[in-house]
């Protein structure tokens, strides 16, 4: 495909939007949400109340929800529609997401850290804020997949380890990318529009800075509780092995993956059509491939196949290591990021859409923007949509103009943000690195909360109360 001339053309304005899913309400109404909607009661219900055929049939229920939407889709649209929208959101957005999840899943897999770590509280509060730390700089994924495993081990003679585990989904997998564009996919989407990249580092540091210290003291409160009321098991003097790192080499592996999204952020090679310079792209099906995205895909499968291939299978023994993890997820979100097509086209559709009410609710009759709504209204819908098209909708509802955006309109941005990144964690599925620990810890036989679970015992009485702190306080 690469190598024919006919398939290399500009990514010219509007061509294929005549194949675009038209989301207004006179198309699409309410009900074509159920899909998704199914998905997701499948992932909450299913564990609890059947888990051995989930654990077995997972992949053909999400197979059963994506075919639910596409049949139906195919007679009230045509198969063109179908088409390029399958394409656009399997090209464009989930064979890049899947692709940067394998990078780093392998390459993080591939990293031991030895020695006799104990999870006493002071230990697991240091853990989680140096994943928090790190989750800015190598995004959320990275840092989430690289400490997950020694957090686990730190706490495997622990009785009370669950909570640990959320309160590292809350900070590492979430909250902690909130710093720089390579935190979060949203906030990159921020930067290729055209938000500064440290705007993202100074606006974001105050409602970071106060969710961090809230959460991890809460943590360590928690956890000392728990720790005092378990019996402390015995040292064994034969087992002093020291504290190392094995593997370290993959540490410039994952410097290799944060080069490679920043390339595709910065690089934009251009061709000159008609005397005119214009992006370098092909096209599949009206669907614009740009080559940075395709030569950033193709060096993070270098990087995983360099990590899997040099690294000794000794360190991915003692550190557990499955493909199960990897499999789950891209089976799921192939369901949802399926499904998922209805809700973003309705959103998107703005006033026009079935959801037009979110959207107006943002804004005063006059058309001022209302900051802690663009706050809610983001948070809430990236508790459960991607975030990442959930962050642009609302950018764009507030002009989509980066300067005044990052100007007269700043807190605005910042509500679009933190609401985007924050409230990740609500959910497994609000952010991709949360179904991902979940999938690794389950892997170890440490039993997780169900999809409710989560929600009604941990994000909504712990993350709810601080995120009216913050809309109170920032907004």
């Amino acid at each position: 495909m690469l190598l024919s001339p006919a398939v290399i053309m500009a990514s010219g304005g509007g061509l294929g939007s005549e194949f675009h899913l038209d989301g207004s309400i006179d198309n699409l109404n309410i009900f074509w949400v159920m899909p998704f909607a199914g998905i997701l009661l499948s992932i909450a219900v299913f564990p609890l109340v059947a888990p051995s055929f989930w654990h077995r049939h997972f992949g053909k229920v999400s197979f059963f929800w994506a075919a639910v939407l596409i049949i139906p889709l195919l007679f009230k649209t045509s198969l063109s529609v179908v088409i390029y929208e399958l394409l656009h959101v399997g090209l464009l957005e989930y064979v890049p997401f899947i692709i940067l999840l394998l990078a780093l899943f392998t390459i993080s897999g591939g990293v031991r850290l030895t020695g006799n770590l104990v999870g006493t509280p002071i230990v697991n509060t240091l853990l989680i804020f140096i994943g928090t730390i790190l989750a800015s700089w190598m995004g959320t994924t990275g840092a989430a997949m690289l400490l997950i495993r020694p957090l686990i081990r730190a706490n495997q003679n622990r009785k009370n380890k669950v909570h640990v585990i959320i309160f590292f989904i809350f900070l590492v997998a979430n909250i902690g990318g909130s710093l720089t564009p390579l935190g979060d996919p949203p906030l990159f989407l921020g930067f290729l529009k055209g938000v500064d990249f440290f705007w993202t580092t100074t606006a974001m540091l105050k409602p970071m800075l106060f969710m961090v210290f809230c959460l991890l003291g809460i943590f360590f409160g928690l956890d000392t509780y728990y720790y005092d009321r378990e019996m402390k098991p015995e040292v064994q003097n034969d087992n002093t092995e020291k504290l190392g790192i094995e593997g370290s080499f993959n540490f410039l592996l994952i410097l290799g993956v944060i080069g490679c999204v920043l390339l595709s952020g910065f690089w934009k090679p251009t061709m000159i059509i008609d005397d005119k310079l214009v992006p370098y792209s092909f096209d599949v099906f009206h669907v614009k491939v740009e080559i940075q995205n395709l030569v950033r895909d193709c060096l993070l499968l270098v990087l995983t196949y360099v990590s899997w291939t040099l690294t000794s299978r000794k360190i991915r023994e003692a550190n557990e290591y499955t493909w199960f993890p990897i499999i789950e997820v891209a089976k799921l979100f192939a369901g949802i990021f399926i499904t998922i097509i209805p809700a973003i086209a309705i959103l998107k559709s703005g006033s026009q859409g079935a959801l037009a009410s979110v959207v107006s609710s943002v804004s005063t009759e006059s058309g001022d923007p209302i900051n802690y709504m663009y706050f809610w209204a983001t948070g809430v819908l990236s508790s459960f949509l991607d975030n990442a098209p959930t962050y642009l909708v609302f950018f764009n509802t507030a002009g989509g103009n980066p300067v005044s955006l990052m100007g007269e309109m700043s807190n605005t941005l910042l509500a679009i943000s933190a609401g985007a990144v924050f409230m990740g964690a609500m959910s497994y599925i609000g952010n991709a690195p949360n179904f991902m620990v979940k999938s690794i810890v389950e892997e170890t036989g440490i039993s997780m909360p169900s999809f409710f679970g989560y929600m009604t015992k941990y994000s909504i009485p712990i993350l709810l109360p601080l995120f009216i702190l913050v809309s109170l306080i920032f907004f």
